[in-house]
């Protein structure tokens, strides 16, 4: 699918087909877009199909007629994901008077406060980046949330459901962390290239800040990460002995019934024992002695503390 979008007077995108700049966004590319992409635009083919895979390294490479370069975004998330935060690749191919997105699945990509004051593609390809780490610390606080909601149900539970979902999160994080670290090279890049690019003066002072809070973005995730991992032993303790403590009281409620069971049993065999049916008291001494071998034993429970 493909949507074309440029640069307003007052620096803002805005949907149509006005002439230069111009933004093309291509979302999950057909063969017939992808064939129109390397033919017509002479964007080379792995790189193109490198920007459709997930699990591509965010890179910037220069060819004769554009740069292209792919960088590291969150997912959307949607509840069948199971508590699995992904992460997807989108290359951008800068030519002198457009910008070309291509992307595997829908995203909002100029979602936010962030894309304002835009004069060139250069800064709508800044204001990019800066949107996916912004996006990737949404997901970091959002993960963090979960996170503390399923250790307060682990503190009760008696199955490994929630120390599954834990280890999703984790898993959450590594991949996070190792897209920030993958985007921090790319913005390295980038300043170093500044040049090539096209930078401003302004570019070159926002890709500083974009340096910064990558880098907080990408310790967050490792911090995170890291807390989660440390803990997973004892929140795994956690979920034993709490386990073990409904065993046990199982156990104690088993044999608190089987007690008085065999008072009842002892006296119920058909043998001469004492307290036969002709006496009219039996039945009152055998129930009486039930509750009394049953309050002892529930006394010495207690005074155990177990």
């Amino acid at each position: 699918m493909l949507k074309r979008m440029y640069i307003s007077d007052n620096g803002t995108l805005q949907d149509g087909d006005k002439a230069e700049p111009s933004v093309c966004i291509y979302t999950a590319p057909t063969e017939e877009e992808k064939k129109e992409l390397v033919e017509h635009y002479k964007i080379d083919e792995h790189t193109l199909n490198s920007a459709l895979d997930p699990d591509e390294l965010s890179r910037l490479e220069f060819e004769p007629e554009h740069v292209a370069m792919i960088f590291k975004r969150p997912r959307h998330y949607a509840a069948e994901d199971n508590f699995l935060f992904k992460v997807a690749s989108t290359g951008v191919f800068v030519f002198h008077d457009k910008l070309i997105i291509v992307t595997a699945d829908e995203a909002p990509l100029f979602e936010g406060r962030h894309f304002v004051k835009m004069q060139s593609i250069q800064d709508v390809l800044l204001k990019l980046i800066n949107r996916s780490i912004s996006h990737f610390l949404e997901h970091l606080k959002a993960i963090n949330t979960l996170a503390g909601s399923i250790e307060q149900l682990i503190s009760t539970s008696t199955e490994n459901k929630h120390l599954l979902n834990l280890f999703t999160l984790e898993k959450s994080l590594v991949y996070y962390f190792n897209a920030t670290n993958s985007n921090g090279v790319l913005i390295e890049r980038l300043k170093n290239s500044a040049g090539k690019m096209g930078f401003t003066p302004e570019n070159i002072e926002f890709l500083d800040d974009l340096t910064i809070e990558n880098t907080q973005c990408r310790e967050q995730a490792n911090i995170y990460s890291q807390v989660l991992a440390s803990l997973m032993d004892a929140r795994a303790s956690i979920i034993a002995n709490n386990l073990n403590i409904r065993i046990k009281m199982l156990t104690m409620l088993t044999i608190a019934i089987m007690l008085p069971t065999l008072v009842v049993s002892y006296f119920s065999m058909n043998v001469q024992l004492p307290l036969q049916k002709d006496e009219p008291t039996s039945f009152w001494i055998i129930t009486a002695l039930m509750v009394f071998v049953t309050l002892v034993f529930v006394f010495f429970w207690w005074r155990r503390r177990w």
